[in-house]
Formats: C-alpha cells, sequence, structure tokens
C-alpha cells in the first residue's frame, strides 16, 4: 500500500475514482485498470468508441531552429523530414543500440516539435534529449505536468469529437489524416487534436492543458453517451494494442532489444544525412549499422492459440512434441490474452530464428502443460 500512495496522480484521477474504476499503480502512476469490466470496454472500442486518460505519458517540446537537427542527432528516425502537422514514430537508443523507449514525434510548427514518451521513461527520455540537444540551437521543455492527454479510440469517434468541436475547426478534424495533429478548440477548450492511437481503430488524442483536463473529459463522456461510448482503462487498452501488434516497452521493447528484434528495423534511418550530404551521426548509429548487418539472435512473433488457455508473459515458448509433453524451450512469450475480438489466444514472443516462419508449430508452457501455438503473421487483428 505504501508503494501505491508514492504513485503520481493524473488530473483526472477524481473522476475515474467517481466512475468507480480498479485502481492500479503503472510506470509510476496510479490509473484505472478498468471501471466495468475489461471484455465490455474491449468491444466498446471494436465496436463503438472508448475514452482513455493517457496524461501518465510524457510530453516534451524542442523549439527553435534547429530542434529537427537536434532530433536527428538524437532519435533513430530522421525527425527534420516531419512535414508540419504530421507525426512520426520513432525510438531513442543508448550507443549500444538498445531501446531506451518508443516515441511518438511530432512535428508542430516549422520549429516546434513535440516528443511523447511512455510515462515511466518519460524523466529518463528527457533528460537524454536535453544531454543530446546541447550544441544545437534549440530549447528542450519538459511539459508533461501541465499537459494533459486524453484518448477516443472507435469506430464513432470521429463523429463524438467532431460534435464538440468548433465550426472552424470541423473540417480540419474530419479530413486529419493518420498519424497527423492539428490546434482546434473541442468543447470550448483550445487543445492540440492528434489521429494517432494504440488500439488498432480510428481515433484521436487530445493534448489538453491539465487544468482543463476535468472539463473535457465530461464533455467527451456527455458528447458519447448516445454513441455507445464508455471510460476505458489500461486492461482494455492492453488487450486491444495487443490484437492490433503493437510493441509495449517493457515487454516486447527494452534495453536488452534492438529496434531490429523487434521487427521495426523500419524506423532506423541509417542513412539520413546533415545539409552537407554526409551520414549524420546519431546515438547508436554504428551498433545499430553493425546490428542490420548480422543475423538476428532471436526474432518477435505472433502466436495464435489452437486450445483455450492463453500464454501469459514470461512463459516459455517450446518445442511442440508429439505427445504433448513440453519440448526444448525456444523463446519467450511477451505478452499474451485471450482475443476477445477474434475468439482464441493470441501472444507476442521472441523466438529463435529456426522457428520463426509463419505457420510453424510451436507450443507454450503454461504451468507444465505445452499448449499448441502456430507463428501467425501480425497484426492479429486490423480494421476494415
Amino acid at each position: 500500500m505504501a508503494e501505491d500512495q508514492q504513485d503520481k496522480t493524473t488530473p483526472l484521477h477524481d473522476e475515474h475514482v467517481a466512475l468507480g474504476a480498479s485502481l492500479t499503480g503503472f510506470g509510476g502512476w496510479q490509473m484505472p485498470l478498468r471501471y466495468t469490466s475489461d471484455l465490455a470496454e474491449h468491444r466498446a472500442v471494436r465496436e463503438a468508441a472508448g475514452l482513455f486518460d493517457l496524461s501518465h505519458m510524457g510530453e516534451i517540446h524542442l523549439e527553435g531552429p534547429q530542434s529537427g537537427a537536434a532530433l536527428d542527432a538524437a532519435l533513430v528516425g530522421n525527425a527534420s523530414a516531419i512535414g508540419v502537422g504530421r507525426a512520426r514514430y520513432s525510438m531513442i537508443c543508448a550507443e549500444d543500440g538498445a531501446v531506451l523507449d518508443d516515441l511518438i514525434v511530432y512535428r508542430l510548427e516549422d520549429e516546434h516539435f513535440l516528443v511523447v514518451a511512455n510515462a515511466g521513461n518519460a524523466p529518463r527520455v528527457a533528460a537524454e534529449l536535453v544531454a543530446r540537444a546541447s550544441g544545437f540551437d534549440t530549447v528542450v521543455t519538459d511539459r508533461s505536468d501541465e499537459t494533459a492527454l486524453v484518448a477516443v479510440q472507435g469506430p464513432r469517434a470521429e463523429e463524438i469529437v467532431a460534435s464538440l468541436t468548433a465550426a472552424e475547426d470541423v473540417d480540419a478534424v474530419r479530413t486529419m489524416k493518420y498519424y497527423a495533429s492539428a490546434p482546434a478548440t473541442v468543447a470550448g477548450i483550445p487543445v492540440l487534436v492528434a489521429r494517432t492511437g494504440y488500439t488498432g481503430e480510428d481515433g484521436f488524442e487530445l493534448f489538453v492543458p491539465a487544468g482543463r483536463a476535468v472539463e473535457l473529459w465530461r464533455a467527451l463522456l456527455a458528447a458519447g453517451e448516445g454513441h455507445g461510448l464508455v471510460p476505458a482503462g489500461l486492461s482494455a487498452r492492453d488487450s486491444l494494442r495487443l490484437e492490433a501488434g503493437m510493441p509495449l516497452y517493457g515487454h516486447e521493447l527494452d534495453e536488452t532489444t534492438t529496434p531490429y528484434e523487434a521487427g521495426l528495423g523500419r524506423v532506423v534511418k541509417l542513412d539520413k544525412t546533415g545539409d552537407d550530404g554526409e551520414p549524420l551521426p546519431f546515438v547508436g548509429r554504428a551498433a545499430l549499422a553493425a546490428r542490420a548487418q548480422s543475423a538476428p539472435a532471436r526474432v518477435l512473433v505472433g502466436l495464435r492459440g489452437e486450445g483455450r488457455r492463453p500464454a501469459r508473459a514470461g512463459y516459455d515458448v517450446v518445442r511442440r512434441g508429439l505427445d504433448g509433453t513440453v519440448g526444448a524451450v525456444v523463446g519467450r512469450v511477451t505478452s499474451g490474452a485471450p482475443s476477445p475480438t477474434l475468439g482464441h489466444p493470441v501472444a507476442m514472443a521472441y523466438v529463435t530464428p529456426e522457428v520463426s516462419a509463419e505457420g510453424t508449430e510451436l507450443a507454450v508452457d503454461v504451468r507444465g502443460r505445452a499448449e499448441p501455438f502456430v507463428v501467425v503473421r501480425m497484426p492479429f487483428y486490423k480494421r476494415a
């Protein structure tokens, strides 16, 4: 209990308590795990809409003429190539190529970028960006404490958000592309609206001044009431992102992993160049260049369960014995759960390359019993 008392709370904490949410510690924060049931909240997002509090995430701004160049040197991606009003998934790595965090980078103006970091990693990411941006004409500011973030996700999300958006901004919201953003007035509140999310559905994330988060949350709940919107917790968010094949830091990504093992080598831009046309050095480049040319020791794969018992994080992946016994260990599950949408267990796991091909029949050691799984392509679920 003492540990829980040390966790930070978001500006929406009292709203969650009033709604009867079950709370849990996550990344140093007290967050809603669920409000009613995991299944109901998951299905609401797939069929209508869910409202999430993401205010535990970190918001770090870079402003100045060399902000793009600073991010090019600090991150594995090519931030300076992002267009104004667009966003890109990226990572910050250590010198040895290990992933310190996965991020979304928004270009708000020509000389203004927003980096969104995972909750538990945000202070470290902010400190790393300050250090790595030294020598560049940019100012790094951590605005996490003054910023709240809420997300509306699901097929009815556009309808709900647009219903609260000022007339002059409605078209920008409705026509906004995936991984784009724009300032707008929603429920009378100036916010940054982004068409991004972590559920595999269409949706929006709204960055709002912390002092007006409650006002926005209540307005969205009221506007969504007739559209099937429900508040949704971390449990639903986890099962939704798992079905969508999206990695979670601390599970699929950590400091023992490079982007290549995770199947995310595409975010590493080894060919980015500076203004002089020469290859641009960035933190981790040498290690990642070497890793790109070497055979992996393990590969992240998707697993579809053929039975009903789910795999869970930390369970061993084994060769499937003819008699149902547990065979040799060939990997480890990083995330796993029953899929509410698909009706069977799904999991992500790191396995050795020789058993990573699609269609390979494997098993997961579930409390001493070899439960059958097969390697499949991710994502497990993809919206129409």
